[in-house]
């Protein structure tokens, strides 16, 4: 444990609603959330199991840290990027290896 931080108990260190959680779910904000989390977790294992040159992987791998950089600011257009980098992959659209 770092110095000057205190482990909470148990009962105290579960998930339970905060004020940010309750205002996103009035509008679906968290379920939406909730969406792209599972697809980006989706999308970096199926990238990982991809059997491509390591370059496009990491080329790949750099477009979701990209989706994912987007969904901190703008949540709807990060899950169409998603969406759009699934179906490539779905189609077998992978880029080149990059040099």
């Amino acid at each position: 444990m770092a110095a000057g931080r205190r482990q909470l108990p148990p009962a105290q260190a579960t998930t339970r609603p905060r004020w940010h959680n309750l205002c996103m779910d009035n509008d679906g904000q968290l379920e939406l959330y909730t969406a792209v989390a599972v697809q980006l977790k989706e999308a970096h294992a199926r990238v990982r199991a991809l059997q491509v040159p390591e370059g496009v992987r990491m080329a790949l791998t750099r477009k979701l840290l990209v989706i994912t950089a987007v969904a901190k600011h703008d949540l709807a257009e990060a899950a169409r990027r998603l969406e759009r980098f699934m179906t490539d992959l779905d189609e077998e659209r992978i880029p080149e290896e990059e040099l």
